[in-house]
C-alpha cells in the first residue's frame, strides 16, 4: 500500500492502460466476429453464383439454341407484319409531298369511284355522299400543314368503306373521322357534324390507332361479314364497340333509286316469292307489315329484320422505326 501511496500517479494509470486495452481486444473480438458472418455470406453468394454459371455454360449448343429461337421470333415477325401492311394515302406522290393540284382531283376521282363501286355492289348510299369529306369537296387549296393527314385518311376512309361494299351490306348511312385538317375544324364542324367525332388518335411508342366509326343497315349475316372482312384484311383494324338496333323507327327515308335498291329487293318474304308492300314507294326500309294468318303448309319461324349498326373501328399505323 505503501508503494501505491508513493506511486499514484503512476498506478491511476496503469490501472487506466489495462482497462484500455482491455476495451480494445473486446472491440477486436466483436470486429472478427463480424467479419467471419460476412465472411460466411460472401462464401455462400459466391458458391450459388459458382452454381448458377455451371448450368448455364457458354457452349456451342446454347449459342445454337439461341441462334434458332431468333430465328423463330423474326419469322413470327414477318409473317405478323402481312396483317400490319399500311394503307396508302391517296394520292401517294412518289418522293414529293401531297400538293393541292394533286389532293383536289383525287379526292373528287375517290369519291366518284366509291359511288360506281356501291351502285356494282348494290349498296345504298345517302344523296350526294363525300364519305366524310363534304368540308373538302368544293375546295381546290388546303392547309399544305394538315393536307398529308386528309390524304391518309382518304386512304382509310375507301378502304374501309370497301370493305362493307365486300360484305355486301344493305346500306351505308354515314363514316366518321378525326377532324384534322384546318378545313375540319371550326365552322365547319358544327356545319358537318355528321362527319366527324370527338375521339382522338392514341399513339403509343409502336403505333397510332387511328379511330373512325361507320353506320350501315344489313342483316345479322351482314355484320358477320363485315366483322370477318375487316379479320381478314392485310391491314389492321381493331373494332372497337358494335351497337345493333332494329332499322325501323330510325330508318332513313332516301329517294327511291331504281338503279341502287340494296340487297334488300332480292330478299323476298315467305309469301310466294312477293316483295312485302310498301316496298320501292319512296322509301328504304318498308314500315313492318301485319303477319297473315296461315291457312297451311309451313310457318315462317324466323322472319330476319333489318339491323341498323353502328360500329367503331380503330386503324393501326404502325410507327416508321416497327413498319
Amino acid at each position: 500500500m505503501a508503494w501505491i501511496k508513493r506511486n499514484l500517479f503512476f498506478f491511476v494509470g496503469l490501472v487506466v492502460a489495462v482497462l484500455l486495452l482491455g476495451a480494445a481486444g473486446f472491440y477486436d473480438f466483436k470486429s472478427w466476429q463480424r467479419n467471419q458472418s460476412a465472411l460466411q455470406n460472401l462464401t455462400e453468394v459466391s458458391s450459388a453464383l459458382t452454381t448458377a454459371n455451371g448450368n448455364h455454360l457458354v457452349s456451342e449448343d446454347n449459342i445454337q439454341a439461341a441462334r434458332d429461337q431468333q430465328k423463330q421470333v423474326q419469322a413470327w415477325i414477318a409473317k405478323a407484319r402481312q396483317y400490319f401492311q399500311p394503307i396508302d394515302p391517296i394520292p401517294n406522290p412518289d418522293g414529293g409531298p401531297v400538293t393541292d393540284e394533286l389532293f383536289a382531283p383525287a379526292l373528287s376521282m375517290t369519291v366518284k369511284q366509291l359511288q360506281r363501286e356501291a351502285t356494282d355492289a348494290s349498296v345504298q348510299l345517302p344523296p350526294d355522299d363525300f364519305f366524310s369529306f363534304t368540308a373538302e369537296s368544293d375546295k381546290a387549296t388546303f392547309d399544305p400543314s394538315t393536307l398529308g393527314d386528309l390524304a391518309q385518311q382518304l386512304g382509310e376512309v375507301k378502304t374501309i368503306v370497301e370493305i362493307l361494299y365486300s360484305a355486301r351490306v344493305n346500306e351505308l348511312e354515314n363514316i366518321q373521322r378525326v377532324p384534322l385538317a384546318k378545313d375540319d375544324i371550326g365552322a365547319n364542324i358544327g356545319a358537318n357534324q355528321a362527319d366527324y367525332l370527338t375521339d382522338l388518335p392514341i399513339t403509343t411508342g409502336q403505333a397510332v390507332m387511328m379511330p373512325y366509326q361507320v353506320t350501315f343497315r344489313g342483316f345479322s349475316s351482314d355484320i358477320a361479314n363485315v366483322i370477318e372482312a375487316f379479320e381478314t384484311s392485310q391491314h389492321e383494324f381493331i373494332v372497337r364497340a358494335i351497337t345493333v338496333q332494329p332499322a325501323t323507327a330510325a330508318a332513313t327515308s332516301y329517294s327511291y333509286n331504281p338503279e341502287n335498291r340494296g340487297p334488300y329487293y332480292n330478299n323476298m318474304y315467305n309469301n310466294g316469292g312477293r316483295m312485302p308492300p310498301g316496298y320501292g314507294q319512296g322509301q328504304m326500309n318498308p314500315a313492318p307489315q301485319p303477319a297473315m294468318p296461315m291457312t297451311g303448309g309451313l310457318q315462317t319461324v324466323l322472319n330476319e329484320q333489318l339491323l341498323r349498326v353502328t360500329m367503331e373501328i380503330e386503324v393501326v399505323r404502325l410507327t416508321p422505326a416497327n413498319s
